[in-house]
């Protein structure tokens, strides 16, 4: 059954919107784990637009399941990164202009750079997933500079606007976790994953973790964030079946 790490990235743009001290993401953090999240995802940006520094050094010493770190593969990230231990690094793409993460690394374009990153990462005793686009290149490269897991960018698959459109996005992600999964490469999927289109994605097998932040926490303004969260589990899960 396919685990649930919950980003909490947007509880920190709420506090950020009034440079205020609440909400605090690393109690939203605490919250989701009491909920029975398998995980605590955080993105931490070059111009810090939600998560602080602060936060991730709280959220080492506080996270009891699994700290996930998103990242640029910058030096200055990486530095953080030995410093702070989180339990895996996830690099990801950036750029200043963008509301959310638009697309995957491009491992093949960047490979050397991405492999000593990869490299450094692992000798300070950090496992390492890529977030990228459902496309063999990407995974064959992933795999041959030795990232221990990749995370598949579902953004294409949630906003597809057609049923066939989102079959045929279907069928490009659920091709990426076999090759991924034949490679050895643990497999993990998110961005724009919500409560209905989970429905589709946990019937892919070779998916052992779900990163969902924007969904949960939108949902959680009007039930609450631990409700929020277990209904999410519990569609993963299949233990409910009611419409959402």
């Amino acid at each position: 059954m396919a685990r649930v790490a919950i980003n909490v990235d947007h509880v920190a743009t709420v506090r950020q919107a009034r440079l205020a001290h609440e909400p605090d993401p690393v109690t939203a953090a605490a919250l989701v784990e009491l909920a029975g999240a398998h995980g605590v995802v955080v993105h931490l940006r070059e111009d810090r637009r939600h998560i602080q520094d602060r936060d991730v050094e709280i959220l080492r010493k506080t996270v009891k399941t699994r700290l996930n770190l998103e990242m640029a593969a910058t030096q200055e990230m990486v530095q953080l990164a030995l410093r702070i231990k989180p339990d895996i690094v996830t690099l990801v793409p950036e750029k200043r202009q963008e509301l959310t993460t638009e697309g995957g690394l491009d491992v093949v374009l960047y490979e050397d750079n991405l492999r000593q990153v990869v490299k450094t990462l692992h000798d300070g005793g950090i496992p390492v997933s890529l977030f990228i686009n459902p496309d063999s290149k990407q995974i064959k490269t992933a795999h041959k500079i030795e990232a221990d897991c990749v995370e598949i960018h579902t953004g294409p698959f949630a906003e597809a606007t057609s049923y066939l459109r989102r079959q045929e996005e279907y069928e490009r992600v659920e091709n990426a976790t076999k090759l991924a999964t034949k490679l050895g490469l643990v497999v993990h999927a998110g961005h724009g994953v919500d409560y209905r289109n989970i429905l589709w994605l946990r019937n892919i097998r070779e998916i052992e973790e779900f990163s969902i932040g924007h969904a949960v926490i939108a949902r959680a303004v009007l039930v609450g964030l631990e409700k929020a969260v277990r209904e999410m589990i519990a569609l993963v899960t299949g233990s409910w079946q009611s419409t959402v």
